[in-house]
């Protein structure tokens, strides 16, 4: 504006200048000439006229500054802008008033400090300041970013300041220029996505040309570096093996292919420690400093994986063995059978003989590890002809795959001869046999629970033949599968429904023919399938467990009779009760006992607990509740003496009564080349350890003499008395 105002009076000045030229022109040398007047008037006319064309052109573009100037103003208003104009030759200061908006001042107050500016500068900045100086003094302008407290609200703003030093031909300072910006806005979300790339427990970094642009601390630690820093510039190739790199190959060739913005794959990078790592990437691309580049988040999965490796392992593979489960085993033979083709198949189902009276008297540990052995033998006879897996407890399943008849025996001839040597377990060798169960597909079914379940019924037929042994599946043994799960049906509602009932077979002394006491035998009238005979349900009740319930409810209900009889004046019968060594092992069995003499006021002496020989498979807790039931009283005998495990080491340390001579030893006494020799050997050692020794199964005079002969004094068989119902043998003690 004052640019245009000097204009418009130097051409007012040079216009009169002109005038009072001619003037004086005119009056000294032709005032009498009619032209001079003309040329006079006419001069004054073009000069009024000119004056008047400048006037009307300067306000013409007065208006034009002034309207220019009011626009620049609101857009510095708008972009919260100031500006800082110095001319240092001639200490002309002028400042635009968007300086009020910024740093919250009045316009005014710059001007009668000129160093306000600089007061309301966060002290911390101030050294920021103090470089700036130093590098305007080299005639360089600079931009900075520092920080101002608004004088009322105490508020914090970011302004950008670029600073513009101008200086004359001879170096001297001489005009000074600054614009400023409020940045604030731009400053703190700058500063929130450096925080949370900083933050950030992944990797971020930035990619071009395969090497670090950028790359966060915890991207510098995932990939066992220090400083971050210094990975800016390498080759992230030197953290990638061969795969991981042909792998982000392919995610990036995919995005290119399909126009993807982001791709997300895992992969593995190697340490700088040489640790391998699994992570998880995701990939963009992007404008990074004005050049295209990429964008990587990586997260480290390893315990992820591991975890997830968990998690197929628990659902695949069995925890005890390691052998394939039965869901990795349907999943297999169920891929097997959707490849239609005319290949044969077999399924084999495999139980361990004995397995459970191991477990039960040695302990489960030492039944894993029998597990464990088993399992490994399994795989060693199958080799690679077939898949192994586990069912569960002491249950196996083996699928041969395109097999044949030679094929499927002379693996199970294997299986077989396998288990022919003895397991040693912790210093102890013991014996276990499979009976192998075989289905074929399709002649046995096509579904794999169709297999499985005929492999499991053939599995049945091999224990009923004699164990130790395979059998194949034929449509008659439905009948076996469906009268075992009858069975065990029954077996659960028996106890409830007074299905049981207790027989007792009398024990004689042999050389009177009186009556010394009688043996409880547990009877099971199925209400639609009759009499279940004991080998058929005692082994189910076993297996399923319910023996422990129902041996407690043959205690009780033995102990009530003896009250009876009692009661009745018959005298004190001695009664014998069979005990699985599943009861043996209840932690509960002493009570019971306990408790079952307290309720029926019975003589401890007057009852008597036959075991089985197997309890000296775990002879150290089998003594601590053998010894418990003998501090109340009882009576203890070993049943089936010789038919198992016997030891004759322990016998001494258990507080047994008497040894009782199984059957078929009896038997043998009417077999000439035997000719009773052992049942001879079994009473001459009880004598010798002071044990009482009875014979059961006496069924011919012959056996009976022998026993007289060889001083056994007691007996029980169907010579002398068959097992009997309660009014039976009340009659009979009569």
């Amino acid at each position: 504006m004052n640019m245009f105002k000097h204009k418009w009076m130097s051409y007012i000045s040079l216009i009169i200048i002109c005038n009072i030229l001619v003037g004086t022109l005119y009056f000294f040398f032709h005032h009498d000439s009619i032209y001079y007047h003309i040329v006079f008037i006419t001069l004054n006319f073009a000069m009024i006229a000119l004056l008047i064309y400048l006037l009307a052109t300067v306000n013409k573009t007065t208006k034009d500054l002034q309207k220019s100037n009011q626009k620049l103003n609101s857009i510095f208003d708008s972009l919260d802008v100031a500006i800082w104009s110095h001319d240092l030759k001639e200490d002309h200061l002028m400042i635009t008033p968007g300086i009020e908006k910024l740093y919250g001042y009045p316009l005014e107050e710059f001007y009668q400090d000129q160093l306000l500016w600089k007061k309301a500068i966060y002290p911390e900045d101030l050294q920021i300041i103090e470089k700036r100086q130093e590098m305007l003094k080299e005639g360089k302008p600079v931009t900075d970013v520092y920080r101002i407290l608004k004088p009322l609200s105490g508020e914090v703003r970011w302004i950008q300041d670029r600073g513009i030093p101008v200086f004359d031909e001879k170096g001297n300072y001489v005009d000074f220029t600054s614009v400023l910006f409020d940045v604030t806005e731009t400053k703190e979300r700058e500063e929130r996505y450096r925080g949370l790339v900083e933050m950030s427990p992944d990797l971020i970094a930035v990619i071009r040309r395969w090497s670090f642009d950028f790359i966060n601390e915890a991207g510098s630690k995932l990939l066992g570096e220090e400083n971050p820093f210094e990975l800016r510039g390498k080759s992230i190739l030197r953290y990638m093996p061969t795969n991981s790199v042909m792998i982000i190959k392919e995610a990036l060739s995919d995005m290119e292919a399909n126009a993807l913005e982001k791709n997300r794959f895992e992969t593995e990078i190697v340490r700088a420690d040489g640790v391998t790592v699994n992570i998880e990437i995701s990939v963009m691309n992007l404008l990074y400093e004005g050049r295209k580049a990429r964008l990587i988040v990586g997260r480290d999965i390893t315990e992820r994986k591991k975890a997830d490796e968990m998690i197929h392992q628990m659902a695949y593979y069995d925890s005890l063995t390691g052998l394939p489960n039965r869901n990795m085993f349907k999943d297999h033979l169920n891929e097997h059978l959707s490849q239609v083709n005319d290949n044969m198949l077999a399924v084999l189902f495999l139980d361990l003989d004995r397995f459970k009276i191991i477990n039960d008297t040695k302990g489960h540990s030492t039944g894993d590890l029998l597990l464990q052995k088993a399992a490994k033998r399994l795989v060693e006879a199958v080799g690679n002809q077939g898949m192994v897996s586990r069912q569960g407890g002491d249950e196996f399943i083996i699928l041969l795959e395109s097999t044949s008849y030679e094929e499927i025996e002379e693996v199970a001839q294997g299986i077989i001869q396998a288990f022919s040597q003895p397991f040693d377990l912790n210093g102890d060798e013991f014996f276990v046999t499979p009976s192998v169960g075989i289905s074929l597909y399709p002649v046995d079914g096509e579904d794999q629970e169709t297999l499985i379940k005929n492999a499991d019924t053939a599995m049945y037929l091999a224990k009923e033949r004699g164990k130790n042994n395979y059998q194949y599946y034929n449509s008659t043994l439905q009948n076996v599968s469906t009268r075992k799960m009858e069975l065990e049906v029954g077996l659960r509602k028996a106890l409830a429904k007074e299905h049981f009932e207790v027989f007792y077979q009398p024990q004689y002394r042999l050389d009177t023919r009186e009556i010394c006491g009688v043996e409880a035998l547990l009877r099971w009238k199925h209400p639609k399938l009759g009499m279940i005979s004991p080998a058929d349900f005692i082994p189910l009740a076993e297996e399923t467990g319910l023996i422990v319930p129902i041996g407690r409810w043959v205690l009780r209900k033995v102990c009530e009779q003896h009250k009876l009889w009692k009661d009745a004046g018959l005298g004190a019968v001695p009664v014998a009760v069979n005990v699985s060594v599943r009861q043996i092992q209840d932690l509960g069995f002493v009570d019971d006992v306990k408790q079952a003499l307290r309720d029926f006021k019975l003589d401890p002496a007057d009852l008597e607990l036959e075991i089985t020989e197997s309890i000296m498979q775990n002879i150290e807790f089998s003594r601590i509740v053998l010894n418990k039931l003998k501090e109340l009283g009882v009576k203890i005998a070993i049943d089936d003496f010789g038919k198992g495990y016997s030891s004759l080491s322990y016998l001494k340390y258990l507080p047994i009564d008497k040894i009782k001579i199984d059957k078929s030893f009896v038997d043998d006494i009417l077999d000439s080349t035997l000719n009773g020799s052992i049942a001879k050997a079994i009473i001459e050692m009880s004598h010798t350890m002071n044990f009482s020794v009875i014979a059961e199964g006496i069924e011919e005079e012959v056996q009976l003499a022998f026993l007289l002969n060889n001083f056994c004094e007691l007996g029980q068989g169907y010579l002398l008395s068959k097992p009997l119902d309660v009014k039976g043998v009340t009659e009979l003690i009569k």
